[in-house]
């Protein structure tokens, strides 16, 4: 298959786009005219969103700006597509803040800056969690007491959906098939990871679930935990606050071998580099096997973000002895970096599709607002 010439169909020249993502410590915003990116920045160790943002007021007020697009962490059960912002939707995001306490709050940050400064414009938030919303009840339900999990808003919601939505996009693009007839697993692997079963366009299953901590071995945090280890630990003389800090910021690849980076991880000689490494891609390779079990026909595996679309260690361990499932790995392709890694005619297409989750945000604000 012969991928296709020219960028992926996108805003029209001339919808100029302000993307806001404003984290737990950091603001990264981004400027797109149509598909260009003219502007670009990144401000971390922010301890003060309002302030942070307000220095921005250059680019907010930039009189050619048509829209502001938001990355809004957690969208819970009320948001499943881009959504205008108004006093409602505020309320509601704020609402949802116990299911992402530190993302949610500056997330409403950048709203409220934004808004001050350019009440004028249309703002738009876009969901991590909005392009899992298709994923059915069987997958999305966890087996504990039902009127518990519905009380307190316990399921599987999924994140990095912006990133999985334009990957998987982006993969059907590149190998020309209608993304409405490629059933795809997209392999978001950076700092955070994830794994999604996409079919036809659509997710239907994701490995992280009611928070990010679920599923995949990340840099710090563990993925697939047995429920029994926090009590476990909490009984063994651990606070609450102090199994939530070994969960989110001393386990995964930092917590087996003291590195959190993929990079060193590789170039470290230390037994217990390499047995982190093999249980980050035995992980990987569970999921694989389990969500092409749950697609049943399987054409595409994407691997994007920073480990996953740089790492090509990482890339044929993570598929090694999958061949019986028409899944392999060309090893001179996958070194060159090449966009399609799997030998000519294989069953099942390896791709390496490089991720852009702001131009999705831009891409979806201007969907909703019709530029």
């Amino acid at each position: 298959m012969t991928p296709p010439h020219g960028p992926a169909a996108g805003g029209a020249a001339g919808s100029r786009v302000l993307v806001l993502n404003v984290g737990s410590s950091s603001v990264k915003y981004c400027v797109f005219d149509g598909e260009d990116r003219l502007d670009a920045g990144l401000l971390e160790r922010v301890t003060d969103h309002g302030a942070a943002l307000r220095g921005l007021a250059p680019l907010l007020t930039d009189p050619a700006l048509t829209a502001i697009g938001h990355r809004v962490v957690h969208g819970g059960t009320a948001f499943s597509a881009p959504t205008l912002i108004d006093a409602a939707v505020e309320a509601a995001i704020r609402d949802l803040i116990p299911l992402a306490p530190l993302h949610n709050p500056a997330n409403l940050a950048g709203i409220e800056v934004a808004r001050a400064l350019r009440p004028d414009l249309p703002q738009v938030a876009v969901f991590d969690t909005a392009f899992h919303r298709t994923i059915p009840e069987a997958a999305a339900t966890y087996a504990i007491d039902a009127g518990i999990a519905a009380a307190h808003g316990i399921r599987r919601y999924g994140f990095h959906g912006t990133s999985h939505q334009h990957v998987s996009r982006r993969t059907a693009a590149l190998l020309g098939w209608p993304a409405s007839e490629l059933n795809t697993i997209v392999l978001h692997l950076g700092n955070g990871a994830s794994a999604t079963a996409v079919r036809g366009g659509i997710s239907v299953d994701t490995s992280m679930g009611l928070s990010p901590l679920e599923g995949l071995v990340m840099g710090t945090r563990p993925g697939d935990l047995d429920p029994a280890i926090p009590g476990h630990l909490h009984r063994a003389g651990l606070a609450p606050d102090e199994v939530e800090e070994l969960l989110n910021r001393r386990s995964g690849l930092f917590g087996l071998a003291g590195i959190s980076d993929m990079r060193d991880l590789l170039a470290s000689p230390a037994p217990e580099a390499r047995l982190a490494f093999d249980v980050y891609c035995h992980r990987i390779r569970k999921y694989v096997g389990a969500y092409h079990a749950v697609l049943g026909r399987l054409d595409a595996i994407a691997f994007t973000a920073g480990v996953g679309e740089n790492s090509p260690v990482v890339r044929a361990a993570a598929l090694a002895g999958l061949e019986p499932l028409g899944i392999e790995v060309d090893a001179r392709l996958n070194e060159a970096g090449a966009a399609i890694i799997s030998p000519p005619g294989a069953r099942v297409a390896v791709c390496v599709v490089p991720t852009d989750e702001e131009l999705e945000i831009a891409t979806q604000t201007r969907s909703v607002l019709h530029l």
